[in-house]
């Protein structure tokens, strides 16, 4: 089941975001005190108290708000006041989202709960027009996550330095041009021994 995200489910979401930092799956940052953790989670919070955040485009330098929808998820057909075991959050994109953040407790993986969090995600209006999924390099769960996308139709793009890039199949060929601009532009650089 899930339910919109508020900022009332942020501690929540700061614990398995900081859980899943200390791990791999997100940015390693995050699961400690530091400047960049503190941005990050106060950049949450608006997205939870206000549905978007404040992000500066590289292009132009202007000021943009982005649309954050998001949910929380339970792994039954009811919340009856029990916290959530996972979330999902979208980030408006060109013509459509990218499912920015996605998590689910340790003790519930390996269960099936995170294909049925996936599935609920992608039956959302935010979610049937995601068209990016990116994922640390070096997440153990690098191989699950794209087992998990592959039926609903997304594809690995590339990798960046530090990023592994889904496109769903369907996006706007605009968009998976950027998208393979920003792999080229950020792929991982091999170096040979001289």
């Amino acid at each position: 089941m899930l339910a919109p995200a508020h900022v009332g489910h942020l501690a929540m979401l700061r614990a398995l975001i900081r859980q899943a930092a200390a791990e791999g799956s997100f940015e390693s940052s995050l699961a400690q005190d530091t400047p960049k953790a503190a941005e990050f989670f106060a950049k949450l919070k608006r997205a939870l108290t206000h549905g978007y955040f404040a992000e500066t485009d590289p292009k132009t330098g202007r000021i943009e708000s982005v649309a954050v929808p998001g949910y929380v998820f339970w792994p039954d057909d009811r919340n009856s006041g029990s916290t959530p075991v996972g979330f999902g959050l979208f980030r408006a994109v060109d013509g459509g989202y990218e499912l920015w953040l996605a998590g689910l407790e340790f003790g519930r993986r390996g269960s099936g709960h995170g294909r049925a969090l996936v599935d609920a995600l992608f039956a959302t209006s935010q979610g049937k027009t995601t068209w990016v999924v990116r994922i640390p390099r070096g997440s153990r769960y690098r191989a699950t996550v794209q087992h998990l996308l592959r039926p609903h139709g997304f594809e690995s793009a590339g990798d960046t330095s530090n990023q592994r890039w889904f496109v769903r199949g369907n996006a706007p060929a605009a968009l998976v041009v950027k998208v393979h601009d920003i792999i080229a532009a950020h792929s991982p650089r091999i170096t040979t021994p001289t």
